[in-house]
């Protein structure tokens, strides 16, 4: 009894030894294009605020701010980034990352706040200017063009960068003031002139304050892909253009085996739209799923997906006729 233990005991030791001698998983990915598993999950609060002004600026082209669901919107960004913290917390694995934490709740309170006075004036003052005119003002259209701009912006840079002293300058010097509705035009260009004031200020503090002491992050996504029974590496633009540049890429046949550094089992979240009675593929699983408020009978789903399966499931959605909305490329 007392050799089978001092034996167990020597190749317990001889394991440990081993494990710990044993390479770490290769990747294909250079260590300054690797990213964390956990920031596909994280990124999505984040993106939830392109999501957001992206239906602000569709909406605003043919309905009045004041009927936008600016508190709706705060309660699906608060909701998903609960889901998505509950998701991080079940992978013992993942990193808590607490600085990109604190820079969600950041966000979320600002947003909260933004969106909370922003409903509050167009409830009672927007609308009320509104019910003086029959038509859109020129400066509902010029917020309108404005608010389109700015979502074709963040879908690729950071919102502070955004060029809001300029807006204000063209709404003063370019947007007649001519025309009927008056009263409509001079409350539009109160609400759009402290809009673009207070977020040109906050932008200019949050760009002095961004990454201090840190390299701005890459503007691309390292990808490793098997095409054809040959494994090929790729740069792919990051941000709003990954989703288009990897959905081409899985029509082409491709399949993903790294994508910024996490290999084939890695989790991937993706997001779509998707009409009653679709059911996500085979392969997926949902996080969460929310209402799209501003278009009736569609909802956005959160689906999580292993490395390996993605450019499949990308392909059957895609076959299918839903809209994927992004993919979040860590």
């Amino acid at each position: 009894m007392k050799r089978a233990l001092v034996t167990y005991g020597c190749l317990f030791l001889l394991g440990g030894v081993l494990a710990a001698t044993q390479p770490a998983e290769t990747k294909l990915a250079p260590r300054e294009h690797q990213r964390g598993e956990e920031q596909t999950l994280l990124t999505y609060p984040e993106w939830f605020l392109v999501f957001s002004p992206d239906e602000y600026a569709q909406f605003v082209k043919h309905d009045e701010p004041s009927a936008f669901p600016f508190w709706g919107h705060v309660r699906q960004f608060w909701q998903g980034y609960a889901a998505v913290f509950q998701e991080q917390r079940r992978h013992p694995d993942y990193a808590f990352n607490g600085e990109y934490h604190g820079m969600i709740n950041l966000i979320g309170i600002s947003t909260t706040v933004e969106y909370g006075l922003r409903s509050a004036y167009e409830t009672f003052v927007g609308r009320l200017s509104a019910a003086t005119t029959s038509q859109a003002s020129a400066e509902d259209l010029y917020g309108a063009q404005v608010a389109q701009e700015y979502v074709d912006f963040i879908k690729v840079r950071p919102w502070y960068e955004f060029d809001f002293t300029t807006r204000l300058a063209n709404l003063w010097t370019r947007t007649p003031l001519s025309g009927g509705g008056l009263a409509r035009k001079l409350e539009r260009r109160y609400a759009l002139t402290t809009e673009y004031l207070v977020k040109a200020g906050y932008g200019w503090l949050l760009s002095k304050a961004a990454n201090p002491g840190h390299d701005k992050p890459l503007p691309v996504t390292h990808v490793a892909y098997r095409h054809a029974g040959a494994i090929e590496t790729v740069l792919l633009p990051r941000y709003g253009e990954f989703t288009p540049a990897s959905m081409r890429l899985a029509q082409d046949g491709a399949d993903f085996i790294e994508i910024a550094g996490n290999g084939t089992r890695a989790d991937i979240l993706l997001t779509v739209w998707f009409a009653p009675g679709w059911q996500p593929p085979v392969g997926t699983r949902m996080l969460f799923e929310q209402p799209i408020l501003t278009v009736p009978g569609h909802r956005r789903a959160a689906l999580v997906v292993q490395v390996e399966s993605l450019a499949s499931v990308l392909r059957e959605l895609q076959a299918a006729g839903v809209e994927v909305e992004h993919v979040f490329d860590y």
